[in-house]
């Protein structure tokens, strides 16, 4: 009765251990199941939320990304061009800019227009492929230091330069302005959108369509908050500079008459 007693208990424990593992095995695969499933979701999740801001290593702003990627998607939907954005902390070593954008465009197939800055580097490009998509934008204008033709007149007036007056820029003049500490990344962004919303704008336009998810006036406002402070900037240094020739005229002592 003992031997057998013993054989029964065995028996029992085995099958409750082999129970035990069967559950256990069975809760591990629902896990992974579970895990691959959540994995996949946020897979998709970011790769379909950065379709239009491409890559992003500077600004990391969800309310920036769905700005973008609401403009892009319509601007897609209405003309079948592709507008993106690469912010890049720094461009690939022993690459410029125009070499970067070039390797990267060879990653899509439909019309693509990339739009790319790189902050360490301090530059911004717009790259069309194919180039037939050049004719939708002004590349020029959308790039141009120069917000406004009269701000280009006063620049060339005071540099003795009238060879080249192109003007509108919506990316380098927010970008060129100082910053407060803590407010860099607004500077990028704001100067980012400006001009990729330029783009878009642009391009709808050539095409005959209308974006309803266009900026319109909210971008003529973030530029004319810069022609004030260049305006302001402009006129005060020679408001200086007039004061400081009077005030030398006025002291100027006999002994300088002569010399």
């Amino acid at each position: 009765m003992g031997p057998s007693n013993h054989g029964y208990i065995y028996c029992c424990c085995s099958f409750n251990t082999l129970s035990s593992l069967h559950q256990l095995g069975n809760s591990l695969n629902f896990l992974t199941r579970g895990l691959r499933a959540l994995v996949l979701i946020i897979t998709f999740h970011v790769s379909l939320f950065a379709e239009y801001l491409y890559k992003d290593e500077v600004i990391f702003n969800p309310a920036f990304n769905h700005s973008i990627d609401v403009l892009g998607s319509e601007l897609y939907e209405k003309t079948g061009i592709s507008l993106r954005l690469v912010m890049l902390k720094e461009l690939p070593h022993g690459l410029n800019i125009v070499e970067y954008e070039k390797e990267l465009v060879k990653e899509f197939s439909e019309p693509t227009i990339l739009l790319t800055f790189s902050e360490m580097d301090s530059q911004v490009d717009i790259l069309a492929y194919p180039s037939s998509l050049y004719k939708y934008f002004d590349k020029r204008q959308v790039l141009s230091p120069i917000s406004s033709p009269v701000q280009a007149f006063v620049i060339a007036l005071l540099n003795f330069d009238f060879s080249d007056m192109q003007s509108g820029g919506t990316i380098l003049p927010l970008l060129s302005q100082k910053a407060k500490k803590g407010e860099v990344l607004g500077k990028y962004s704001g100067s980012m959108f400006n001009g990729y919303a330029d783009i878009a704008e642009q391009v709808a336009a050539s095409k005959g369509v209308v974006l309803e998810n266009a900026v319109g006036s909210a971008n003529q406002n973030s530029i004319f908050a810069v022609k004030v402070i260049f305006y302001g900037t402009v006129l005060v240094a020679t408001l200086m500079y007039v004061r400081r020739k009077i005030y030398y005229a006025r002291h100027k002592t006999p002994k300088d008459k002569y010399e």
